[in-house]
């Protein structure tokens, strides 16, 4: 049962780690088209995130695995539902990220940047040095809290077939006729956001040498 339940863990960590690679650095992109004075991309930028985080994430994935086929006739390998959920996974975190990193830059004083122009100091240098490290300190529990759920959030891949960590243990259930799995199965997610927990602990301890 357990070298089951870890095959399917291994899938839950690719799902995980693949949706933190993809989506911290499009969520960043994503902020800055949706804070931008350029009222297009900002609109575009705005819909895009009300529709990830207004419909439902199970949605979004069966939408994905299924839209290449009913709208436009395409047969998708076997391979597909892997990356049509790392994909939907992505989109999806990148939208919530994206909102977690505008309230923190826009948490910033302007009369910080102001400061920092008299000093000398580029936009480039202001943001790296001044704005970036106060921003982490404040969007941290917020992350904090995305990153958590997106622990719990892989379960959704049983949708596509994806055979993670619940899959497996729902397939083990049926299997033998118990609920033993299941437990099992939620023990080990509960580890795992206790050492994600713990991580961002540990990180937020380092920045206390910073004061707002």
């Amino acid at each position: 049962m357990m070298e089951i339940l870890l095959s399917g863990l291994l899938f839950t960590a690719q799902i995980f780690f693949t949706t933190l690679i993809g989506s911290l650095p499009l969520g960043v992109i994503i902020a800055f088209g949706r804070m931008s004075k350029i009222k297009p991309i900002a609109w575009i930028t705005r819909i895009y995130i009300s529709i990830m985080r207004g419909t439902p994430l199970m949605l979004q994935l069966m939408a994905l695995m299924f839209g290449p086929y009913y709208l436009f006739g395409l047969q998708m390998g076997q391979d597909w539902k892997y990356i049509a959920c790392s994909i939907g996974f992505i989109i999806n975190y990148a939208a919530y990220f994206a909102e977690i990193y505008r309230s923190g830059i826009q948490s910033i004083p302007r009369g910080q940047y102001e400061a920092a122009s008299v000093l000398g100091y580029s936009k480039t240098q202001t943001f790296m040095k001044i704005v970036l490290p106060q921003v982490i300190k404040r969007i941290l529990p917020a992350m904090g809290n995305e990153i958590i759920t997106l622990v719990k959030d892989t379960s959704l891949a049983f949708v596509l077939g994806v055979m993670e960590m619940f899959s497996q243990a729902k397939a083990l259930a049926a299997s033998q006729v118990s609920m033993i799995p299941y437990l099992i199965a939620g023990v080990i997610y509960w580890v795992l956001n206790f050492i994600v927990e713990m991580i961002l602990t540990r990180i937020e301890k380092k920045l206390n040498y910073y004061h707002d």
